[in-house]
């Protein structure tokens, strides 16, 4: 293990340790309470009643406890376990040990479920190197051990792929380490998700690369310099609260960032603890400041300030002046400019500054006085202000008294305190700003991310002995960061137990601390703590103690709040929160929440001549002053609601952050404190059990125990406790859940203790541990037993041994006293002298014995030689079986083979089906939720437009009651007409304005329900188009300063879309033209293949017969090894012959004495054995001159038939050449497709873009929506004036009747603009509805959006020109009086414009209808045009990896080939070699035959003179000696010879053997090479037909492809008519606009009621505003519904994948039981039922998934026929396989011969296949650097897309890449041709090649005749050989033996050497 694996890695080897856990099961040990140590552990002795004695296990001291305090102990396997959820015992003492022991192993990270617990080891750890970060990168949590990297990584890649928000939460107490492990998180996600790896667009950032990430590690060393301090427990302790969002684009890379600050203890700033410090930058600047920047400072000593308490504390190992360049470096890095650094330094110096100011109480009074002020003057010069009014402001302030201003002196601690709060208020500030400053940097994006990761460091649950305000609100927070975590920990709960379907009552955890929260934040009814001292801060004479007895009178009775148990003055009362009880002391609490500060200084601050400074100051007005602490009676109304208390903000500010943490998926992280000496290895129990209760882990621990904690798989579960039950799962398969359910039946459980999920058994805590124990006992109990039985076996071997060596011993000494007895007895001597020559006398009886078991030898050899003949037949025949078995094992294996690769196919076929299948589901969801929405939403606007009807009806009732008065008040009318005319061009223009706000409201209000919905369901897809949206938008920003640029633009863009779509379109004509000739090529190389096959199965017949020759050959030469067993049998023969004449010689010489009679005798026997030679001889040249002939016509044969196989050879490989070449100009046919269907996709992902580009607009379109509801604003306040004038009219009713003739006039020109208005708004609907059927809505919207802009202006300009005119017509109304009449006669014609709006209203409601409509179809086009594309897109990449794999197999059968004839050329090699040596024995057993004749004669001549001698009498006695010494030094010299020629005649013997066995060697490679041949002959064409069924799978799929295309086609057309009558609608409608607005200033009387219509729409808005709301909730319940279907979805695949791997594992025990009896067979027959049954609800379940999508049928009914053939040939592959087991057995003997032969192949063919898989391997590499560079290809392309501004080039790309493809279809033509012109030449070759094969058929027929003429000669030499009598066999078949040697190596160097082609 490395430094760093010991760091992160548990040692197992020492954690699963026998004696431990046998320990632990002997001694139940538990935990015991300790004072010392927490807890100790200790093992049970006694129980009774309630109380224990407990053995402690370290100083075995025994003690007494009661049994409540008893925990218990988990099994040592639970040692150091990662995650202490998995715990059995989850209690205190386990987790308490648990992470001890991690942490004395160096394990600092722990996981507690949620939770990942932090424990600082105060040292450095070598754990976070850039090495430790890139080995989490990408790693799941369980993968990896506890690390805060794994954390940031699961959260990182969770952001990445549900696209939802992160945070992870750091909590902790001072010094337990968050702010070091927020910056490792920070870290990690610079080092992951930096946007410098990969190259941005230059206008979207501004940044150069990484430097974003390098600001946002450089931030936080400027944090800590300002808001970090040394305190007692750590010495860089974090004195505010941070939450960092860290932005993230659509790719991941950081965009941007922002920080929050909470709770900066300001107070740190004015006073220090002993041995603490203040913020670290007073210090980093006392130390390092140079002269100058200290001069301009007015920097003293330390000890000069009276805020820095302590003078100057400095940090071990930490350098002061260092770390000041190091802020200033990251200042420079954040790109704060020099001023704004200097500013900062001088309000720091001024803080220390204002400490040094002194005031002294004057002698008679209680003011104060300040004799010295340079400090006031370093302070006044600092921050820029006057010396006197600063000390003006702080000695004597004005304070507002009712309503005059009077100036207060202030007593000395009034000042004092004045001062010490402006110091606290000016840090405090300028840290804002500075954090305002650093995100100012850190966000330069101009817009959010699409997701971001928030890190949260804030102080943890602090209880101190004194506990003030401020622990309240950190409390408060973590209340509510608790209830966050038990939340979520309750919906993952949820989510778990759901998903495994478990029958569980659901706990909102969450809920149990919701008493506590109310406590401290309800408003009311009784309101909490932090409402009621903001209601004190109201009051002016309230204390801290009114405050405490109006929380102890309201909230007494709260079960969460208690009275204090300490005294008064220690505590006023106390809060039950989770952690704990905590008791609060409210001293100046009310000061706090106030904060008050000198807004006299202030207001001086705010007019400072320092920039710096008075920008700190500029929202002054919120300050409190100090007039509201001062004891004044009524000052305090004055100011109410000016300002907001503390407690306020930080409860608001804290309510945002839960909002964002709850729309984020937290990750929690617990920093603990082992130790306050800051030493490592150190961990104090008590100190970190109250850790564990304050940040929630224990509390953790509780909700777990109320579930089920302990969950296992059931294999585990099984595997590990099956021992606990033997008996109860009976033998055989069965599934893992009824296992472990008989299991746990049979243990007996309670049923509450456990739950059975679908794949893991869930169990309540401490169950485990007592399974643990039983089968801890169970385990001992049977090791005992064995034990037992080893020892008592042992003990009987070593008895046994002991019994045998005293019998030995008894047998030893019995045998020794008998020899002691008999030793010196002479008749034993006697005995074992005489016992040796007792054979002699047995000598004759040998003799007769000999003679009997040579007469049983002959009588045995003659039974031997009939054996033998039956046993030849026998073995002809079974090889001849054997031959015909072979062949057919061999091509059942083919056949297996072949089956085998369909099915491989078949799954992959099935497996790409699934996935589209899903793909499609998926997209029926979507589709169907938009048609609930839009079918709701016409529901809506339908009750939306009776109501309109009803309000129509009510108005028409109204209108006609005013006519009546009209009739009445004419004649009034026309005595005022004079004064009307003066009026009604004001109400003309005010008509116009209201006219268009009318008009403009009617439309907003119906698009803001549809664009809200669409801006929700468009959602989605804004994360994946915000790269573009972001380009959109600045394009957009510098269009709408560039207006008539854009239009001219439009209009090009428009003809150039249409050009681009009339390209498509041609192209797609091409594309389906040449897909045509593509599949007329395919026919026609189809045609080709068929006559390829036709031939090579003509090949196949003359193969088989060329075998059958082989056969017969094969036999011929099994015939002559049976001859020369017989010649071997025939040897032994004569060699016995020989030893009895042996033995008759010695007779002889023994009978020299005998009569000449015998010699005559002799002499005649040698004659006759001369003479048969001699015809033995004759016999023998002759038999071998005919066998002569014979091998001469057979090796003609033979060279005959190797010339004709290597001819079909040269054919075949020729025919392979141009097989290469059509494959090979085909696959260049579909890398052109390729491209084509690129350039496809190219084109659509342009057409998205500009899909995109439209919603954003339709984004824009809501803004402007705001726009106008301001507008309507601004329009209510004119309806105020209107109405004030309507009053003033009502009262001038007599002076009105001389407008009367104006009135009708005016009528009648009103009637003329509502119809020129209907008009406009009719053909502007039609307009609407054309224009968002076609795809160029952007460039409409944005006309709209200019449109809105220019009215927008007009109506400001109008409005104020209105309310001029308003002004007026007050004056004219008080001088005119009769103005009344045609006030009426104007309500009367805005009631018809009312008429009118609502008729305009309805035929609105009836566009957008359509509208939606159209937009949904098209949507719809566009999604089936999507699939098809891609479902033509993984058809075309399926046919490459077939045409791929076709090619491969190509190469190996080449290899294969080359392979075989090397094979066959070395063992023709080797039989050359050998019958060479064979010549060479041959040669050297003549000349020793010739020496063994010189031998021979010798020996006659000696004969012959030893007969003389002995027949000569008188020299019979003299030379006896002699002559029997020479006679017995030939007899030696003859048996030396003997011997010899024995010896070469068995190695004679063994070279035939060996030449014979190289023979049917090379006759068994033949015929396995052209088995081998034929074979991958039979798989090549099979390939070839798949090749072609998919060539026509793909024409069909073209065919449907080039329908869809003319669709496509008709719709352009369609749209582009369609277009150009928009484009006139336009062109009209402007022209009507302008018309309407010269009309619309004679409208301006009708204002009044408009405004009131304006009131109806806007309550009409606002109930489709809570329609739209309504609508949000069902969305969200609809979300959820499709989040259940998409979880019982994937349950249903689990089911199905379930049911796939039963089937496998049923199909592997039919595999194994083929070969057993009849029951098995049974039990397949059942299995394979449950198969069938298996898959056929498979079939129904992609039968149910067919009802989604009607194109689909066709290839599930095509897998579905697939299925039932596999099935069928696995059945026959099983069969076949039972008979090839049967086979073997009989052919186990046969296979002996050939092992040798095995072997040798076998070496040779691993070897080819080694270089053959290295080439593989090499192709497959080369393969993925094309494929790589193919997508490098892609990518740049794309890159370069991006990069096009203009629309304008993009078209110019595509019009070259038309004129690319038709230079490409012109190349496809050409090779068209080449590929037929290759066909002709094929089929040429081909007839040539069936040429060849005819000539072969007739010379093996031929060759057929020679064989049988050549076996009936070999039948007559065999019948005259037999004839032959047996005495002469031996040395006949001698003389054979060597002339058929020496003839048979003749003609064989003469046969020629077959070249290799």
């Amino acid at each position: 293990m490395s430094d760093a694996d010991k760091f992160l890695y548990v040692d197992r080897n020492l954690v699963n340790n026998p004696l431990a856990q046998a320990d632990w099961a002997t001694k139940k040990l538990v935990w015991v309470p300790s004072e010392r140590l927490g807890f100790e552990a200790g093992s049970v002795k006694e129980e009774r009643g309630d109380e224990c004695t407990v053995e402690l296990a370290d100083s075995g001291k025994k003690i007494r406890v009661n049994k409540d305090d008893i925990q218990k102990m988990n099994p040592p396997k639970f040692s150091k376990v990662e995650d202490m959820a998995e715990l059995t015992c989850l209690n205190e003492a386990s987790v308490l040990h648990n992470l001890k022991e991690r942490y004395y192993s160096g394990l600092i990270y722990t996981y507690s479920g949620l939770f990942c617990v932090v424990i600082n080891p105060y040292k450095n750890l070598p754990i976070y190197s850039e090495e430790i970060v890139e080995m989490y990168k990408g790693k799941k949590r369980h993968e990896m051990p506890p690390h805060i990297y794994a954390i940031t990584d699961t959260s990182y890649r969770s952001m990445m792929q549900d696209r939802e928000d992160q945070s992870i939460l750091c909590t902790g107490e001072s010094g337990a380490g968050k702010t070091e492990n927020t910056k490792k998180v920070i870290q990690y996600l610079a080092h992951v998700a930096s946007s410098h790896k990969t190259k941005k667009d230059q206008n979207s950032f501004v940044l150069t690369h990484g430097e974003l990430e390098k600001q946002l590690l450089q931030a936080n060393p400027i944090l800590e310099a300002f808001g970090n301090a040394k305190t007692v427990k750590n010495d860089n302790s974090s004195r505010f609260g941070k939450f960092i969002r860290i932005n993230f684009d659509v790719n991941g890379y950081i965009v941007g960032a922002n920080i929050e600050t909470y709770l900066l203890e300001k107070s740190r700033a004015i006073r220090q603890a002993k041995d603490e410090r203040t913020f670290h930058v007073f210090y980093y600047l006392l130390t390092g400041a140079g002269d100058k920047l200290r001069n301009e400072l007015l920097l003293e000593n330390y000890n000069n300030y009276r805020f820095l308490s302590n003078g100057n504390v400095t940090i071990p190992g930490q350098q002061d002046k260092d770390l000041f360049t190091e802020t200033m470096e990251a200042m420079n890095i954040m790109s704060i400019p020099e001023d704004e650094q200097i500013g900062m330094l001088k309000v720091v110096a001024s803080v220390l500054q204002l400490g040094n100011m002194s005031f002294k109480k004057e002698r008679h009074t209680d003011q104060a006085s300040m004799p010295d002020n340079t400090a006031a003057q370093k302070v006044c010069h600092l921050m820029g202000m006057n010396v006197t009014d600063f000390t003006r402001a702080i000695l004597s302030p004005r304070i507002k008294v009712g309503r005059d201003f009077v100036q207060k002196a202030q007593t000395q601690e009034q000042a004092e305190f004045a001062v010490e709060a402006l110091a606290k208020a000016t840090y405090e500030r300028m840290f804002r700003w500075l954090v305002m400053r650093i995100n100012k940097a850190l966000d330069k994006t101009k817009r959010q991310g699409a997701s971001f990761i928030g890190i949260l460091d804030i102080a943890g649950f602090e209880i101190f002995e004194l506990n003030s305000f401020e622990q309240l609100c950190i409390n408060y927070t973590n209340e509510k960061l608790q209830q966050l975590f038990n939340h979520t920990m309750f919906i993952l709960e949820q989510e778990e137990y759901q998903r495994e379907g478990i029958e569980w009552s659901f706990i909102d955890f969450g809920l149990d601390l919701q008493p506590c929260i109310d406590l401290i934040e309800k408003p009311a009814s009784p309101p909490g703590i932090l409402a009621l001292l903001d209601e004190e801060c109201w009051f002016p004479k309230a204390t801290d103690k009114s405050f405490v007895e109006k929380v102890l009178q309201e909230q007494g009775t709260h079960p969460k709040f208690l009275k204090p148990k300490k005294l008064k003055d220690e505590a006023d009362f106390c809060v039950i929160h989770y952690a704990g009880k905590v008791d609060y002391k409210a001293g100046e609490w009310l000061m706090k929440n106030m904060d008050p500060l000198n807004d006299n200084v202030a207001s001086l601050l705010n007019q400072s001549t320092d920039k710096f400074v008075s920008e700190l100051w500029k929202d002054v007005d919120r300050i409190v002053g100090l007039d509201k602490v001062s004891e004044m009676p009524g000052a305090f109304k004055t100011r109410k609601g000016m300002f907001r208390t503390v407690g306020q903000l930080y409860k608001e500010q804290l309510s945002k952050l839960m909002a964002t943490l709850r729309n984020t998926n937290p990750n929690f992280v617990r920093c603990i404190i082992p130790n306050h000496e800051k030493k490592a290895g150190k961990l104090d129990p008590h100190l970190v059990l109250d850790q564990l209760r304050c940040n929630g882990v224990l509390e953790g621990i509780r909700i777990c125990r109320q579930g089920f904690p302990n969950r296992i798989v059931f294999q585990e579960f099984r595997q590990r406790y099956e021992i606990l039950t033997p008996n109860a799962i009976p033998k055989g398969f069965m599934d893992g859940k009824q296992a472990c359910v008989l299991m746990i039946k049979s243990l007996e459980l309670d049923p509450n203790l456990y739950r059975i999920g679908q794949s893991k058994v869930f169990f309540r805590a401490g169950v485990l541990a007592h399974l643990e124990e039983e089968r801890d006992m169970k385990i001992t109990d049977i090791i005992i037993s064995f034990q037992a039985w080893c020892r008592g076996y042992v003990a009987r071997k070593a008895f046994a041994r002991r019994q045998q060596q005293l019998t030995a011993m008894k047998v030893i000494q019995r045998n020794c006293a008998a020899y002691l007895k008999l030793r010196n007895w002479q008749w034993w001597r006697l005995f074992t002298k005489v016992k040796p020559l007792l054979q002699v006398s047995r000598q004759e009886e040998e003799m007769q014995a000999k003679d009997d078991e040579l007469s049983k030898a002959k009588e045995k050899h003659v039974y031997a030689q009939q054996q033998l003949l039956e046993m030849e037949e026998k073995q002809q025949q079974l090889s001849a079986e054997k031959m015909a078995l072979q062949e057919q094992l061999q091509a059942e294996t083919e056949l297996c083979a072949e089956a085998e690769e369909m099915r491989a196919r078949l799954a992959a076929r099935k497996q790409e089906l699934e996935e589209i299948l899903h793909d499609l589901e998926a997209r029926v969801e979507e589709e169907e939720e938009r048609a609930s929405h839009l079918t709701s939403e016409k529901k809506k606007m339908q009750q939306n437009i009776s109501d309109l009807e009803q309000q129509l009806d009510e108005e028409e009732a109204a209108r006609q009651k005013l006519q009546l008065e009209k009739v009445t008040l004419e004649a009034k009318m026309k005595k005022i007409e004079d004064e009307v005319m003066v009026l009604d061009d004001q109400n003309n223009k005010l008509n116009k304005e209201k006219k268009l706000m009318e008009e403009r409201i009617s439309e907003f209000t119906t698009n803001l329900a549809e664009e809200e919905e669409k801006s929700k369901s468009l959602q989605k897809l804004k994360t994946k188009h915000e790269a573009m949206i972001t380009d959109l938008e600045d394009r957009l920003r510098r269009e709408e300063k560039q207006r008539q640029e854009l239009e001219k633009n439009r209009r090009k863009l428009d003809g150039d879309f249409t050009e681009v779509q009339d390209q498509i379109s041609e192209l797609q004509a091409q594309i389906a033209e040449l897909r045509a000739q593509l599949a007329k090529k395919e026919e026609e190389l189809q045609a080709a293949l068929a006559r390829i096959e036709e031939e090579a199965a003509q090949k196949n017949l003359a193969q088989k017969k060329i075998r059958e020759l082989e056969a017969q050959l094969s036999e011929l030469q099994e015939d002559l090894e049976l001859e020369r067993q017989a010649r071997t049998k025939a040897e032994k023969h004569r060699r016995d012959l020989g030893e009895e004449l042996e033995a008759l010689k010695t007779e002889l010489e023994d009978t020299l004495d005998s009569t000449a009679a015998q010699q005559e005798l002799r002499t005649k026997r040698e004659t006759e054995v001369a003479h048969l030679k001699k015809t033995l001889d004759e016999e023998a040249r002759v038999h071998e001159q005919q066998l002569s002939e014979m091998r001469q016509k057979h090796g003609q044969a033979f060279d005959e038939l190797n010339e004709q196989l290597e001819q079909a050879k040269r054919n075949k490989v020729s025919m392979e050449k141009a097989k290469q070449a059509l494959e090979s100009e085909r696959n260049e046919l579909v890398i052109e497709m390729q491209t084509l269907m690129q350039g496809k996709g190219d084109s659509e992902h342009r057409r998205k873009k500009a899909e995109s580009q439209v919603q954003e607009l339709l984004l824009k379109h809501s803004e402007s929506e705001r726009q106008r509801v301001e507008l309507v604003e601004k329009l209510s306040k004119t309806q105020t004036e209107l109405e004030n004038v309507t009053c003033v009219l009502s009262d001038l009713e007599g002076k009105s009747i001389k407008a009367s003739k104006d009135c009708s006039a005016v009528e009648s020109q009103l009637q003329d603009v509502q119809e020129l208005l209907q008009e406009e708004t009719r053909q502007k609907l039609s307009h609407g509805t054309r224009m968002r059927q076609l795809e160029d809505e952007q460039n409409n919207l944005k006309e709209q959006l200019e449109e809105e802009e220019a009215a927008k202006k007009n109506l400001e300009k109008q409005l104020q020109i209105v309310q001029a005119q308003l002004v007026e017509m007050k004056k004219r109304v008080e001088q005119d009086a009769g103005c009344l009449e045609t006030a009426e006669e104007g309500k009367k014609r805005l009631q018809r414009d009312l008429e009118a709006t609502n008729q305009r209203l309805e035929e609105k409601c009836a566009a957008f209808d359509k509208m939606d409509k159209t937009k949904t179809r098209l949507q719809q086009e566009l999604d089936d045009l999507l699939v098809d594309q891609d479902h033509l897109r993984q058809i075309v990449s399926n046919l490459e990896k077939k045409q791929k794999k076709f090619d491969q197999m190509l190469a190996e059968e080449k290899n294969i080939s080359a392979r075989y004839a090397e094979e066959r050329d070395r063992a023709e090699a080797e039989a050359r070699e050998k019958e060479t040596r064979a010549l060479a024995l041959t040669r050297e057993l003549d000349s020793l035959m010739d020496t063994k004749e010189e031998l021979d004669r010798n020996n006659k001549l000696l004969r012959a003179e030893m007969e003389d001698l002995v027949s000569s009498k008188d020299d019979v006695g003299k030379s006896v000696h002699e002559l029997e010494k020479s006679k017995r030094a030939m007899d030696q010299q003859l048996e030396e010879m003997k011997t010899q020629l024995e010896e070469l005649e068995d190695e004679l013997q063994a070279t035939e053997d060996a030449k014979l066995r190289l023979e049917v060697n090379m006759q068994a490679l033949k015929a396995q090479y052209e088995r081998d041949l034929a074979g991958r002959d039979e798989m090549g064409e099979e390939k070839k037909r798949a090749l072609v069924k998919q060539v026509r799978e793909m024409e069909m799929e073209l065919e449907d492809e080039r329908k869809q295309r003319s669709a496509a086609v008709a719709s352009r057309k369609k749209l582009e008519l369609d277009l150009k009558e928009l484009e006139a609608g336009i062109d009209m409608a402007n022209k009507n606009r302008d018309e309407a607005l010269k009309q619309l200033k004679k409208l301006q009387a009708q204002m009044k009621d408009l405004v009131r219509e304006l009131e109806d729409t806007r309550m009409s808005r606002e109930e489709i505003l809570a329609q739209s709301k309504e609508t949000e909730k069902k969305l969200k319940g609809m979300e959820a519904d499709m989040i259940q279907m998409q979880e019982e979805l994937a349950s249903a695949e689990r089911v199905k994948r379930q049911a796939q791997q039963e089937r496998d594992e049923l199909q592997d025990e039919i595999n194994n039981q083929a070969n057993k009896n009849a029951q098995v067979a049974e039990e397949r027959r059942r299995l394979e039922a449950r198969i069938a049954q298996l898959e056929e609800e498979l079939e129904e379940e992609q039968c149910n998934t067919e009802l989604t999508n009607d194109r689909l049928k066709k290839a599930l009914l095509q897998t579905d026929q697939m299925n039932v053939e596999l099935t069928a040939e696995r059945s026959s592959s099983q069969r076949v396989e039972g008979a090839r087991s049967q086979l073997e057995r009989q052919n186990k003997e046969l296979k002996l011969k050939l092992q040798e032969l095995e072997g040798t192949v076998k070496s040779k063919y691993k070897a080819n296949m080694a270089a053959l898989e290295a080439k593989i391997v090499q192709l497959e590499e080369q393969l993925d650097m094309e494929t790589r560079e193919r997508q490098g290809a892609t990518k740049l392309v794309r890159r370069t897309e991006k990069k096009l501004k203009e629309v304008i080039l993009q078209v110019d790309d595509e019009r070259r890449n038309t004129e690319q493809h038709k230079d490409q279809v012109d190349k496809l033509n050409s090779r068209m041709k080449q590929l037929k012109r290759q066909l002709e030449e094929a089929e040429e070759e081909a007839q040539r090649a069936n040429a060849n094969r005819r000539k072969l058929q007739r010379e093996l027929e031929d060759a057929t005749e020679s064989t049988d003429a050549m076996n009936r000669e070999v039948t007559t030499l065999k019948n005259k050989l037999r004839r032959v009598d047996l005495p002469f066999i031996g040395r006949r078949t001698v003389t054979r033996t060597g002339i058929e040697s020496d003839e048979e190596s003749e003609p064989k160097t003469e046969t020629p050497e077959p070249k290799p082609e």
